[in-house]
């Protein structure tokens, strides 16, 4: 291996080692906290889907200035610092959260930290990877991040089993995001040309057709696409005991560490549709299996395949995205893919916390569960369609 093919892969190893500290960090308690809401502070589902939902959406409203600041000013690895740092903040204030206001105010901080970092962060990947192997790079980044939730989820299960109390568990948790943030020094960013400073109203920026089209598409997907929260607790409702349902997290996220770089190796060769069309509609009938089957036997086959479908669609949507962006602009872009999911996320965590209440446990997965099927449709038919005009053109 050259030189420079080593740098290159140190630096997504370096990015995808900070990514690992810090969910291990993070998913030491997110498991947790929907249970903690519950259990203990007498939040009901609805409470915990607005949580999420006000959360996320605070996220998503600085992925698309993030990453056009550090596409702007070349600032990448400042950003991805700052981020991470207010994920470590939000362990803290988590310790001091006495009601359900607290967690709320405590996941804002956590989600800010999310939307500073997360698109500049994702063009750093694009930018340290070797042309054609875009979706590898990302599934390397993916498989480290997995592996980080998966040991957090671990830890989580421990914490459960042996009953420490849930603040020991938030203070633990800090640990691992202090080790992220001391590695990212280490980080090296390309101090390229910078593009032409203008205003922050993106006249410069002109997006292809289909990735207009594909986004759109997203938007729709993410109204189903509710917190991962209540996946756990529907499997609480199934019967599953609190270790249980840590374990059945855990589960989650070790398949799709295991199966993201294959995934993210198998779009670079074979073309980003072949990896994002089954993995959406594995998302689909995931969600309609939880709606559907009530064994517990199911819901472990369910965890496991809706890790699959984490690590189908991460590596492979982010490549396409990143690909299909203006040279100048990839981490405004990348902003934008963030910003549509987690306005989504709001929407959906919404609908699904008030579909709970109504309708009961079943119905946020009819719903995603439909969604998702109707959402790799589309897609199918947007990629395809790029691909007629393409050869056409040729």
């Amino acid at each position: 291996m050259s030189k420079k093919k080593m740098m290159i892969v140190s630096n997504i190893f370096l990015i995808g080692l900070v990514s690992f500290f810090m969910d291990m960090s993070t998913e030491m308690i997110y498991p947790i906290i929907p249970l903690y809401l519950t259990a203990v502070l007498g939040a009901t589902p609805a409470i915990v889907g607005v949580i999420e939902g006000v959360a996320e959406s605070v996220a998503s409203l600085l992925k698309v200035a993030s990453g056009y600041i550090g596409d702007r000013y070349q600032n990448k690895k400042r950003l991805a610092f700052l981020g991470y740092s207010a994920s470590v903040l939000y362990k803290f204030v988590l310790l001091i959260a006495g009601s359900w206001g607290g967690v709320l105010a405590a996941r804002v901080i956590d989600r800010t930290g999310k939307g500073i970092r997360t698109a500049p962060r994702d063009a750093l990947v694009a930018q340290s990877s070797e042309k054609g192997k875009l979706g590898g790079s990302y599934g390397l980044h993916k498989m480290l991040d997995m592996a980080g939730s998966s040991l957090g989820a671990l830890f989580a299960f421990l914490f459960i089993a042996f009953g420490m109390k849930y603040r020991s568990a938030f203070l633990w948790s800090v640990i691992p995001g202090v080790v992220a943030v001391t590695i990212i020094p280490l980080i090296r960013e390309e101090k390229g040309a910078a593009p032409n400073r203008r205003r922050l109203d993106f006249r410069g920026l002109k997006l292809d057709a289909r990735l207009k089209w594909y986004f759109a598409v997203l938007f729709l997907f993410c109204l189903g696409n509710s917190s991962n929260a209540f996946l756990l607790l529907k499997a609480q409702s199934r019967g599953f005991s609190t270790s249980e349902v840590m374990l059945l997290y855990l589960i989650f996220n070790v398949s799709a560490s295991i199966l993201a770089i294959p995934a993210g190796r198998l779009s670079d060769r074979f073309g980003r549709s072949r990896i994002l069309i089954p993995g959406y509609l594995i998302y689909g009938l995931v969600y309609l299996g939880f709606a559907l089957l009530t064994s517990k036997a199911s819901l472990l086959i369910l965890f496991v395949a809706y890790g699959a479908y984490t690590a189908f669609i991460s590596g492979a949507e982010r490549a396409l995205i990143a690909e299909a962006s203006p040279a100048d602009y990839k981490g405004t872009v990348l902003g934008i893919y963030g910003m549509l999911q987690g306005f989504g996320l709001l929407l959906s965590s919404m609908i699904a916390g008030g579909m709970w209440n109504v309708w009961g446990p079943d119905a946020p997965f009819w719903f995603g569960g439909v969604l998702g099927i109707v959402s790799a449709l589309l897609i199918a038919v947007i990629l395809r369609s790029g691909k007629r005009r393409k050869a056409m053109s040729c």
